[in-house]
């Protein structure tokens, strides 16, 4: 990786750009921040901007449920659905009741079923969406769609984080601005939390869900990796300032001087065994796969704590077009106390304050059955629920039809999302623009409508 021999510039930007981001890069780098920041030159691409007008929120904590949770199983009650149970549906196919028992919570009565009891009590403080809509019924696509804007595969757009660092910069320069825990291994895979045509330093930072991120630890001795980063970073702002210099130098730079801060902050931030047992066991933090996402949970509430602009986890394996009844069962086991404990912890914390929490899936799945005991997918009518600054408590905007097909008031495709949450972070959608191949791009496209009437 690091050359231990005098290289030509050339070759050190060959190098350097082999990763493309801190993560490839950071095991090179070594531990003093203030040396680190004194040998870049120029002005800090990740320094906090002013936004466009007044935010209700600063950072994003979206728990992302890859595959599509079964809304209807959880927390969509249609009463049709359940009188209708084996009669033919207004789309096609058979109604099939749900299994699972609902009942009403809070002042606001919303309905949860049995599978998401801790969630639940949080009734009151949640705002929903319940008029979503999207593309594509493809996972790969929606998946996209809903991280970048754009299901497009002819061109990768920057996903909606790297937007964010764009747009506002990060409050602690030590940390990266935007940290991915256990993305979706496929759908789309790094494509998610990419930067695409926007400057490297924007793209998302990938950890695992034990708080390991590649490479970090120093291979050799501190004093010996400064100079090493001096030398390449000296060839690499020669290159970034000759004629016909490659764009991505800069992106290299910052990589390489944030990932020399990371090294003495990152492992200690994302070592959740330091906190106190009673705060592990309200996440229900246990070793192995059966704990990752309470894992994940915890260490965004950390990273968020400490100033990281947009923390995403996930929680595969929603994808239920058999076997759902089991699936569902195993699956809101390892996201309910979690989900509430995470929930409860940014409130007690005083962190909602400017902190928001979007919960949801790239689609919904159908009111109908698929084979003996399935869902299909449903792009048409579909809920997400938020959490926290600028949003309303225990309030639902947007409505599906009797049957949870269609939504048929508030209507909320994908844009008018990003659209909503670019607002409460204070940015107008479009006016965060980039210009490439000739034209201003942005991450609602062409379209995007604001959805005032959540905000607090």
């Amino acid at each position: 990786m690091f050359p231990t021999q005098p290289v030509s510039r050339r070759h050190a930007l060959k190098t350097t750009s082999a990763g493309f981001g801190m993560v490839a890069l950071a095991g090179l780098l070594g531990q003093d921040g203030r040396k680190a920041a004194a040998a870049t030159a120029g002005p800090k691409p990740l320094a906090p901007k002013a936004p466009h007008f007044t935010p209700k929120a600063k950072k994003i904590i979206f728990v992302f449920m890859q595959g599509s949770i079964s809304q209807m199983d959880t927390f969509e009650y249609k009463a049709k659905v359940q009188q209708d149970d084996g009669k033919a549906g207004p789309g096609g196919g058979k109604v099939t009741a749900s299994k699972f028992k609902f009942k009403q919570y809070g002042s606001t009565g919303s309905w949860f079923s049995e599978l998401l009891p801790n969630i639940a009590k949080h009734a009151d403080k949640l705002c929903w969406l319940r008029g979503l809509h999207t593309d594509t019924p493809a996972h790969p696509q929606a998946v996209v769609q809903l991280h970048t804007g754009s299901a497009n595969a002819a061109l990768t757009r920057p996903s909606m984080g790297a937007w964010l660092l764009y747009g506002l910069g990060t409050e602690n320069q030590d940390l990266p601005g935007y940290i991915t825990i256990n993305p979706p291994p496929n759908f789309g895979g790094a494509v998610n939390f990419g930067n695409a045509f926007l400057p490297a330093h924007f793209q998302g930072t990938r950890i695992n869900d034990q708080g390991d991120l590649p490479n970090l630890k120093p291979q050799t001795a501190t004093n010996l990796q400064r100079k090493q980063l001096d030398l390449i970073q000296s060839m690499n702002r020669d290159l970034a300032g000759s004629p016909g210099g490659a764009d991505q130098v800069d992106g290299i730079i910052e990589s390489y001087e944030l990932a020399f801060q990371m090294q003495g902050k990152v492992p200690e931030l994302l070592d959740i065994s330091k906190e106190p047992k009673h705060v592990q066991d309200a996440y229900g933090i246990k070793a192995g796969p059966a704990g990752s996402f309470a894992r994940q949970c915890l260490m965004a509430r950390r990273l968020s704590e400490a100033g990281v602009r947009f923390v995403e986890i996930c929680q595969p394996g929603w994808d239920h077009h058999n076997n759902l009844h089991k699936g569902l069962i195993d699956r809101c086991q390892s996201v309910d106390q979690p989900t509430s404990a995470l929930l409860a912890d940014l409130e007690q914390r005083g962190l909602l304050e400017d902190t928001l929490v979007l919960f949801g899936s790239e689609f919904g799945r159908l009111p109908t059955a698929q084979g003996v005991d399935g869902r299909d997918h449903n792009i048409t009518g579909y809920p997400m629920f938020m959490m926290g600054a600028g949003v309303k408590k225990g309030f639902t905007y947007g409505a599906t039809d009797e049957y949870g097909i269609k939504a048929v008031e508030g209507r909320m495709h994908t844009n008018d999302l990003h659209a909503t949450l670019l607002a409460l972070m204070g940015l107008d959608h479009e006016k965060l623009t980039y210009k490439y191949a000739g034209r201003e791009f942005r991450l609602t496209d062409v379209a995007g409508r604001v959805a005032r009437d959540i905000f607090a």
